[in-house]
Parts: C-alpha cells; structure tokens; sequence
C-alpha cells in the first residue's frame, strides 16, 4: 500500500510533514508520452470524468479543499513553478485521514505542466481525485458537518435538467452550498458537475455537496415522489407563485432548465407547483445560476425565518 501523507503523519515526531523537503525526491517527467500526463491531460481538459474515472483538479485552494473534504488522491503533478504551492498542500493532507500517496507525488516542466492543463495562466499544481459515491438518500439528507452529524433539514434538492454551460453548472452548485441545499442532480444532458470548468465556478462545492450525475428524469421523478418531495419547476413566463413559494419551506426539489428551452414537458407535467421570478420589463428570462441563486436564496431567507420562530428569536 502507498505510504500516504495523512493526519496521522502529524502525529509522529520523527516526520516534519508539510514541508517540501520531506518528500523524497522524483524524477522530472519530461515526456508528453509520459502515462500520466496522458492522463492528466485527458481529465483536465475532459468533460467531466466517466465511470470509474478520477475528478481532475487545477490549482492550489481546488486541491486543498478536495484533501480537506476527504478525497483520495490518485496523484499530485508540480511543476517548478508551482513547488511553492506543495507545502500548503501537504500541510492540508496533514489535517484530512484521506492524504496523498507520497510515490504519486510527480514533477515536470513549466512547458509540459501548460501542455495538460485546462486554463490559461496555470498555477502549476493539478491533483486526480477519486469521486465520492453518493446515493440518493445522501442528497436528500445533505452533507455532514465537520462533526459527522447530520442538519436534519428537510430536504431541499437542485436538479439541473438541460443546463449545459457548465459554468452556469458549477455557479448553481456554488449557491446550492452557500443557501443550506440537500443535495444536487445533474440529469442528462446537463454538464457534468465534475468537469473541471465546473469545478473552477463552483469554489470547490462540487466536492463537497451530495451530488449525482447523468440520471434519467423519469427516475429523478419517481425517487422525489416516493421521498414525498414536492416537485417545484421554474418558469420565465408569469405564474402565480403564491402557493408555490409556500412549499419552498418544506421538502422540495426545485428544477432549473437551460435559458433558452426551459424545463422538458415531463417535468411540467410532473410538477407540483411552478415558480417564476418577477422581473422588470424589457428583460425576458434570467441567466439559470443567476435564476436559481435567486430562489435559494429566498428558500434559505423562509427556512430561516421558520426556524427562528420555533426558537422563538
């Protein structure tokens, strides 16, 4: 078994962990046929990882919050300019039982780090991560705290049907987070949550919220209504959102379309209530993220509120 660097490396003397002098030295890769920067290079600028595939990430603050939240690390690539970044790095997988193969700690060249990178002015550290297995109780049930205690919130779901930018992906995962959500779904024909781009816009969310991928909408539907969660759609055009802004306080799964084609006829269908956002005129429709960070926010504002009167505050 790989030696890792783990938390319980802090807890030997003998190891001064967290500083680039104690891992042992590589060879420089400094071939583009090199095996894993073949890989590297094809999850970095992938679409997003298919089964059994690693979760790529580019830069230092993605990587560390990828060790901190409990990811395994499959390798770590450096580049001379990016050696600086490792000891911060090292010092997070110090503090996470998931750590970091010493033996999977690769270097190489400035020229051969841009070479598999996906953005323009790399940092010089990429990480493959295995992905966490979440199931749909997970996203129903929302992440643990850093206690490994559960909210026990009632579900408030995300399902991203059709949304295909995948910044506008990683945006809504971002605020899916930061306004106290259960989980998210990316049905098909969504972009993948997971790919790098989506990574980047999501701060590092994507690697923490309970979060599937590439489910049929049917199955989405089926699992909600057997959970007993109301299935809330959005709309651009005018509705009457009085009912349906009541149900954002209880078990709900609120379903965000792409801009331009809205949700699909079976989720309208399916829907229980549907929900809009007044704008002023002359402007049609808002951006998707900018569309559903608007709703959690109002839904987290209700729970809230709710929450603070059974307290009595």
């Amino acid at each position: 078994m790989a030696e890792r660097v783990t938390a319980s490396d802090a807890r030997r003397p003998s190891q001064q962990l967290g500083r680039t002098r104690d891992v042992p030295p590589a060879e420089i890769i400094s071939s583009r046929e090199n095996k894993w920067l073949k890989k590297f290079r094809a999850v970095l600028r992938g679409k997003g990882p298919a089964e059994g595939e690693p979760i790529a990430v580019e830069g230092p603050k993605l990587i560390e919050d990828a060790v901190r939240s409990g990811l395994d690390a499959e390798a770590l690539l450096v580049s001379d300019s990016g050696e600086h970044e490792l000891e911060r790095i090292l010092r997070a997988a110090t503090e996470s039982e998931a750590g970091i193969p010493r033996s999977r700690i690769l270097r190489t060249t400035d020229k051969l780090f841009a070479s598999v990178a996906a953005t323009e002015t790399p940092q010089g550290v990429a990480a493959l991560f295995r992905p966490r297995e979440w199931n749909f109780e997970d996203v129903l049930r929302g992440p643990a705290t850093r206690e490994g205690a559960f909210r026990g919130q009632e579900p408030l779901v995300v399902v991203l049907a059709g949304v295909q930018d995948p910044g506008n992906v990683g945006t809504v995962v971002r605020s899916a987070e930061a306004f106290g959500a259960s989980g998210v779904v990316a049905v098909r024909g969504t972009a993948d949550p997971w790919s790098p781009k989506a990574l980047r816009a999501s701060a590092g969310s994507a690697l923490r919220m309970p979060l599937l991928r590439g489910l049929a909408i049917p199955v989405v539907l089926a699992q909600l209504k057997m959970a007993r969660v109301k299935i809330l759609a959005t709309a651009a055009a005018p509705c009457s959102v009085a009912g349906a802004t009541r149900e954002l306080n209880g078990p709900a799964a609120i379903f965000i379309g792409s801009e331009g084609a809205g949700l699909p006829a079976e989720v309208l269908h399916a829907a229980d209530a549907t929900i809009s956002i007044p704008i002023s005129e002359p402007v049609e429709s808002l951006n998707a993220a900018v569309a559903a960070s608007v709703i959690l926010f109002e839904a987290a504002r209700q729970r809230n509120a709710i929450k603070a009167a059974a307290e009595g505050r």
